[in-house]
């Protein structure tokens, strides 16, 4: 018998140990799976007796961290040990009941089920080629969406147009944006000349898509919305900032209307801004990323009314429609537009499929050439569900902003600030009126600087998170209802804590005359 090496002694200390001997085994991964399962299981049964924003100081992990990696495996059981006590309290709980923050980030286990399959089958799927299930599959899930949504023939496959599953709404932007720019500039434009339009309450990802590609900062338009119009983009802004621009000799490249703004869940007019966008020949996208999932309920399409003039039309499906980060859902009406502006054709991805011109290469759709097999948890969250039941659970969430709004309009010292569309409430405590300035301006001021207190007042206590907005001037906070655990009894609670510390606001200021 001979001695032992390092290896083989090292191996005997590791058995039995819990750690991982090997990169990929089978039965290692069933007995440490499980063990993981089990895990983010107890997480969810006791995710709301944590503080929802997370109460850490910056530098707070590398205090408690080593300064160098192991040497030596450790267990798993240290690992998850160690996720409890250093992990868990620098985490902001998106999932919580109680996260009423941004929008919401609602998983489920249809889509943690498809995540899994998705890593452990581990494809990358840039081409038809190199994985034809994970194509074919996406081009499917996204014809499906297509007719939940009631979408034009043209972004179907069938219809000439088709899908594809991004990571984000910036990437969505971006790709759309770079097709826009190249078939102007194949027509003659020059690219110091082309201009892209937005609003004031567009996300901020047009502007660094338009930096991205190359056009000019002095040629990007956040065009003015007003409060009389629900601080929607209209047509008729749209054109007059178009007209100014055209006779400078500008060129209009590419307008992005927008379903649900981030700031007040606002709606563009899609109508008039489709009939200014063929008039002056411009790419017109439509992001739906927080409102598009609704749209899929009857009773909610008419907010997309205008699609069938849009080039492109997107929706996050990580925020809304059960999918666990990152899925975003594109549609264009010209893929070979996106193909003109992105493809790749290196000799040692060459194929016989690819030169048949019968399958789709999504490497082709998007910015980068490595994808994931995102289609499958979209799959199974809809096979899991049902178009039934995904209707069912996007119409208990707004239920449940309009309890909440009812709430808010029920205490006169509060006041709802926008139109509630969909499942997030823009609301405040109302002006404060007991200073007699005369100026607007600083009674304005000192309302924003009260709901500022509020609102910090609430997230620094930890039982529930909420975000704010500057719409108009005005300081709004942002109840955005829609999480995947949110009841009824949440949004009721929340509404007694943000009561409470309001009151005792109130009684601090001591100026307010309701």
């Amino acid at each position: 018998m001979g001695s032992l090496n390092a290896c083989d002694i090292l191996d005997a200390s590791l058995a039995g140990t819990g750690c991982l001997e090997h990169p990929l085994d089978a039965e290692e991964f069933r007995r440490h799976g499980h063990k993981m399962i089990d895990y983010i299981a107890d997480y969810y049964n006791s995710v709301d007796k944590y503080p929802v924003r997370s109460q850490v100081e910056p530098g707070y992990l590398r205090r408690l961290l080593p300064e160098t990696a192991p040497n030596q495996p450790e267990t798993v059981d240290r690992i998850i040990g160690d996720v409890t006590s250093h992990i868990i309290p620098g985490i902001t709980h998106w999932m919580s009941p109680n996260h009423y923050a941004y929008f919401p980030s609602s998983g489920s286990t249809a889509s943690f089920l498809g995540e899994m399959l998705s890593a452990g089958f581990n494809v990358v799927g840039f081409n038809w080629m190199s994985s034809p299930a994970a194509t074919e599959l996406e081009s499917v899930v996204m014809d499906w969406l297509a007719k939940m949504l009631c979408l034009p023939a043209q972004f179907h496959f069938s219809g000439g147009g088709g899908g594809v599953l991004q990571g984000t709404t910036c990437e969505a932007i971006l790709c759309t944006l770079a097709a826009a720019r190249d078939r102007a500039i194949a027509r003659g434009s020059d690219i110091s000349r082309l201009v892209v339009y937005g609003s004031d309450q567009t996300h901020c990802s047009l502007k660094k898509a338009a930096q991205i590609v190359g056009i000019p900062t002095s040629n990007f338009r956040a065009v003015s919305t007003r409060f009389s119009d629900s601080f929607a983009l209209t047509g008729a802004s749209l054109d007059r900032a178009v007209v100014a621009d055209e006779a400078a000799g500008l060129v209009p490249l590419f307008v992005c209307a927008t379903v649900g703004t981030t700031s007040s869940t606002a709606v563009d007019r899609l109508l008039e801004i489709g009939e200014v966008a063929s008039r002056h020949k411009m790419w017109m996208h439509i992001d739906a990323a927080y409102a598009g999932s609704a749209c899929i309920c009857p009773e909610f399409r008419h907010f997309i009314d205008g699609v069938e003039l849009a080039d492109s039309f997107s929706f996050n499906a990580h925020k809304w429609f059960f999918n666990n980060l990152d899925c975003c859902c594109l549609w264009v009406k010209n893929p070979a537009a996106l193909v003109a502006a992105l493809s790749t054709d290196p000799e040692y991805l060459k194929n016989k499929a690819t030169e048949s011109r019968q399958v789709v290469d999504y490497k082709d759709w998007q910015i980068a050439l490595s994808r994931r097999f995102r289609a499958l948890k979209m799959w199974t969250v809809i096979r899991c569900h049902g178009v039934a039941n995904l209707r069912k659970f996007l119409r208990g969430h707004v239920r449940l902003a309009k309890v909440f709004e009812g709430l808010v309009r029920l205490d006169r010292r509060f006041e709802v600030v926008v139109p509630r569309y969909f499942s997030t409430v823009c609301f405040r405590l109302r002006p404060v009126r007991a200073v007699r300035t005369g100026d607007e301006e600083v009674e304005e001021e000192i309302a924003s600087g009260l709901n500022r207190r509020l609102l910090e007042s609430v997230n620094a206590e930890g039982r529930i998170y909420m975000t704010h907005a500057v719409v108009g001037g005005v300081y709004v906070i942002r109840f955005a209802a829609g999480g995947t655990l949110t009841e009824e009894r949440h949004v009721r609670t929340a509404w007694l804590v943000i009561k409470e510390h309001a009151e005792k606001l109130i009684d601090d200021v001591d100026i307010l005359n309701w």
